[in-house]
């Protein structure tokens, strides 16, 4: 087998001194030297390493050992029983080292106490001042972090010194894409990803159960937490009884998804479901899960996290570590698997100087992410430090982190100084915790102190931003990166209704724009215009962990109440706040009344309207937008606003402040000046304007302080293990394996697994393959794999029709992500995407090239497969942006599709592709399909070697067309491990074939 098989081959014609574990030895014919490596390390071996990463041990290999090939026919026994019978004695050296790696860390000579102030101690640290090498001083706080990791998993085999070294020689390094191992210290899902990753589980206990193997070996190494809270939608509003009738809906729809969760949460160790209606994933992540620094068995190491959901970054205002992975990469961290990642860069970013009054978070964050974008950070860390940071609240600093998605950072980094001791007190941390945590910090110089000078740090690049230069701002109307200042918003608009239809451009004729659409709403006369809002939504974890903007927003709704303003009915409003914290402390300041009087009732505790959960707008609402060609706004307090994935009727969506949300909503248009023109009348007759219901931020600091808690934070989460009566109520049986119920339309057994071997399947390149799909820059995973609702005509509907499934049943398709069949059929079912094979058409449709005719693109997908034909994608720039949504691979590939070309790709995606088994290529810089006159109807052909010994990470490659084209591109397997993972067909494969080894 090529994990291991290979590997051991590969021992045999090195003499380069690595570690094997027991299952390795005992392939060497030679009983003496099985016997004794087995003996003197089999404990060690099964305690410490339940899974092996191949890629680890390949990188004991790479200085001295041509890298991959030894001239060995792999899928030949006899050939690997030659050459290993020939290593014995080279066996016996490393029986010896794993002998001494089992009775000495290699670094166990920086192992230190960390005294109590009143003596003992609080346990032991792996000290990095005790390295005693100046270079560490320099590393940025974030680097630290992987090297504190780096150094305390050592092992020379999963983790070895030579990565050790290559972190602290950061400045050296980076730019060279290194590629070091990390260990995250546990894994954050919520339910959209987490359903598909607890499905990817119970199915490789099948497939370890097929392979007549232990069942149980698949299970959570590390911590995983599983917070449900993308499920609620919000079918309810404006009322007081919203949450219990949207609770009560959200468990109609999803019991059977729950009860799998239920059950995944004791068939598996090690993993903690917080139920719904707790909070969003984020927010609890924040308040509560947070560890900082985690104290196991004595010791004492920092927290750091990846998780299913891109916006996990929002950690990292706690000076945690964390980023989205998708779903598959979780999946191999939670089983032990270490994530081979590239050392990055990190962007320094000072802040200085203070926020003006009536400037937000919100403002800031936007403003921050237009600057990062434009200056180019993915793949990148940003650090942020500063005398501003001073002026910065940790809910401030999650707000920017939150974001990193956004201006595509992989994480944006805020270290802990005092700031984050305050918020640990205040959201109900004990004072002993906040002592270790400060204590341990400190002496390993992981904290900031700003009452010391400051050493200056080395930083790749630099950014600096005076915050007094912020100014309030929203950003749309189809990307969260094109941000509008306030004052300009009224001019921007129309620019953009006069504009070519892309990211700022409607194309709507002059004698078209100042069209008015009358209907009757509920009895009353009602009209909508271009710009009008029908959509004002507080939802999300961006701004409603941040308890300045939330109140902020209670009291412009107040200062509105007062004056006689009301929101107009038909605009539907929404208040999703991130735990029930929130609720506590706008019901302790007064302001929730003044909310509701507005509409904004709080409708549920989750995601909601950012992911695409708006529910329904009033039928007179839809008719009078979709009959007279409407272009309608949202406007939200959320942080991706991408065209289509807010609600499928609002082509224009802006990211905005609550306070301008519950603003925006009472004029009910985004075609206002809100320096020149009034928001409405008041009951006195007179004119108010938006200066008039804005508050200052002396106003929102009195309120902040008297109003939020520390008990609050106590209380609320003291409970939310408990759950609530539905969840409570819901029965699983206790069983290893996962009864799979074949009528399931919410879980399904995928089909990845189902006949997998022992023997791996190889690379494979692609050979006169259709172009499936052929897109321009900017296809986001919401493109590829849709959250949001399933549409009456999709093929998706379809297969729920005949199912028996009624369409007020449908749910959402991130709801139903526990169902390959159902994904597989909303791959590219994105209404609004562009397919350049459509020639300007919009929708989820394409031409199956064969026959000319126009299919949805599931249909055209399986023409293609029942006739045994490959397919790839062509696509533009930042292929895959947005969220980090496994389906967005696992679709492609249950499609047929076998390589995507593109100019570059987000990171995670890119990944997921990988994990796929799916070739991801970059056209050369300056090229793409239209460069090359590539149209999408011609066959294809990518020359990947067929032997993985002949293929390097990022190598070129030829790709012909059956027109004669011909032109290279690069195959972007930036590591080692990840060819490792394609020869196998995917990670998940590579996982359990090594599992099976063992």
């Amino acid at each position: 087998m090529y994990c291991r098989a290979q590997f051991d081959s590969r021992l045999a014609s090195t003499t380069t001194t690595v570690s094997l574990s027991p299952s390795m030895c005992g392939r060497v014919s030679s009983p003496i030297a099985s016997q004794s490596c087995a003996a003197s390390s089999a404990s060690f071996w099964n305690q410490k390493y339940r899974s092996l990463s191949f890629s680890s041990a390949l990188r004991s290999l790479r200085c001295s050992a041509p890298r991959w090939s030894h001239g060995v026919n792999w899928k030949s026994p006899g050939s690997l029983r030659a050459q290993v019978r020939s290593a014995v004695p080279v066996m016996e050296r490393f029986r010896r080292r794993i002998a001494t790696i089992a009775s000495e860390h290699p670094f166990k000579g920086v192992l230190t106490s960390l005294p109590k102030p009143g003596g003992g101690e609080y346990g032991k640290f792996y000290s990095l001042p005790a390295l005693n090498d100046p270079r560490i001083d320099h590393l940025p706080y974030s680097i630290r972090i992987l090297l504190e990791s780096a150094i305390r998993n050592c092992d020379n085999f999963q983790v070895a010194k030579d990565d050790v070294e290559k972190i602290v020689d950061w400045e050296n390094t980076s730019p060279k894409q290194v590629e070091i191992p990390f260990k995250p210290a546990r894994v954050l899902l919520q339910d959209f990803t987490g359903v598909p990753a607890v499905v990817d589980l119970a199915s490789m206990r099948d497939a370890m159960e097929n392979l007549g193997n232990d069942p149980k070996k698949i299970n959570p190494l590390v911590p995983v937490d599983l917070v449900v809270d993308h499920s609620v939608q919000v079918d309810v509003a404006r009322s007081a009884n919203a949450v219990q009738a949207n609770m009560e809906l959200e468990f109609q729809r999803n019991r059977e998804r729950f009860a799998f969760l239920k059950w995944g949460s004791s068939a598996f160790h090690n993993m903690l479901v917080v139920p719904p209606g707790s909070g969003i994933v984020h927010q609890v992540n924040l308040e509560y899960l947070g560890r900082v620094v985690f104290n196991t068995d004595g010791i004492l190491y920092p927290d750091s996290v990846v998780g299913t959901d891109s916006h996990t970054t929002m950690i990292d205002g706690l000076g945690v570590a964390g980023w989205g992975v998708g779903g598959i990469e979780a999946e191999a961290a939670m089983l032990g698997q270490p994530m081979s990642m590239v050392l990055p860069g990190v962007v320094g970013f000072k802040l200085s100087g203070k926020l003006r009054d009536g400037v937000t978070a919100t403002d800031l964050v936007l403003t921050v992410t237009q600057m990062l974008r434009k200056h180019g950070v993915v793949g990148k860390f940003v650090e942020f430090y500063g005398e501003g940071m001073a002026e910065l609240s940790l809910a401030d600093r999650a707000t920017i982190a939150n974001m990193s998605p956004e201006y595509g950072a992989t994480m944006g980094f805020f270290p802990v100084d005092h700031v984050t001791l305050q918020y640990l007190k205040l959201t109900g941390r004990s004072d002993e915790t906040v002592s270790i945590i400060e204590a341990y910090l400190r002496a390993n110089k992981m904290f900031v102190d700003y009452n010391e000078p400051q050493q200056e740090k080395a930083y790749s690049s630099y950014l600096q931003l005076d915050l007094a230069d912020v100014e309030p701002c929203v950003s749309g109307p189809k990307r969260p990166h094109d941000r509008v200042p306030l004052k300009d918003m009224k001019a921007d608009w129309h620019a953009c209704l006069n504009k070519n239809v892309g990211f700022k451009g409607f194309a709507v004729p002059k004698e078209e724009q100042n069209k008015v659409a009358k209907f009757t709403f509920h009895g009353l006369p009602a009209e909508l215009k271009h710009g009008s809002v029908v959509i004002a939504a507080i939802t999300s974890c961006t701004n409603t962990s941040n308890p300045s903007v939330m109140l902020g927003a209670g009291l412009v709704a107040k200062k509105a109440c007062e004056l006689g303003l009301e929101v107009k009915p038909w605009i539907k409003t929404s208040l999703a706040p991130g735990s029930g914290v929130v609720t506590k402390y706008l019901l302790q300041s007064e302001l929730q009344k003044y909310l509701n009087q507005q509409g904004f009732h709080i409708v549920g505790y989750g995601c909601t309207t950012c992911i695409g959960n708006s529910g329904e707008l009033d039928e007179t609402v839809a008719s009078a937008i979709s009959e007279n060609d409407i272009i309608a706004a949202a406007v939200l307090s959320g942080n991706r606003n991408f065209e289509g994935r807010v609600h499928s009727l609002t082509r224009a969506n802006y990211l905005a402040s609550p306070p301008l949300v519950v603003a925006y909503a009472l004029t009910g248009t985004v075609d206002i000046d809100f320096e020149k023109e009034p928001i409405g009348t008041g009951k006195d007759g007179k004119s108010v304007y938006f200066k008039d219901i804005w508050p200052s931020n002396e106003e929102i600091a009195q309120v902040v302080l008297s109003s939020v808690l520390p008990d609050m934070f106590k209380s609320t989460y003291a409970a939310i293990t408990k759950g609530n009566p539905m969840w409570n109520q819901l029965s699983v049986p206790a069983s290893t394996l996962y009864s799979w119920d074949p009528n399931s339309t919410y879980i399904h057994e995928p089909p990845y697994f189902k006949n997998i071997t022992v023997e791996p399947p190889g690379p494979h390149g692609v050979k006169d393959a259709y172009c499936l799909v052929n897109f321009g820059d900017s296809i986001t995973t919401d493109h590829i794999s849709p959250a949001g609702s399933i549409h009456k005509d999709s093929p998706a509907a379809k297969y729920l029709l005949e199912r028996g499934v009624n369409h007020k049943d449908f749910n959402s398709y991130g709801s139903r992500r526990g169902n390959d069949e159902v994904m597989a059929r909303g791959t590219f079912a994105n209404i609004r995407i562009v397919n350049k094979l459509l020639r300007g058409e919009v929708g989820p449709e394409t031409i199956h090239i064969p026959t000319g005719e126009k299919l949805h693109v599931y249909d055209a997908a399986m023409r293609y497969k029942t006739a045994g034909q490959d397919t790839i994608v062509l696509a533009g720039a930042e292929y895959g942006s947005g969220s980090s949504r496994d389906w967005a691979a696992k679709g492609p590939m249950l499609l047929g599709v076998k390589a995507v070309i593109a100019k570059s790709f987000e990171r995670i995606h890119r990944s997921n592709l990988v994990g796929m088994g799916i070739i991801p290529l970059c056209f050369n810089p300056g090229e793409d399909a239209d460069t090359l006159g590539l149209t999408g109807h011609e066959r294809y052909s990518i020359d990947l070697p067929s032997k993985i010994s002949e293929i390097r990470p990022g190598q070129d490659v030829t790709v012909t067309t059956s027109t004669g084209k011909s032109f290279t591109c690069t195959v972007r397997f930036d590591t080692e491990a990840e060819l490792a993972y394609f020869d196998h067909g995917g990670i998940l494969p590579f996982i359990i074939r090594n599992l099976n080894e063992e």
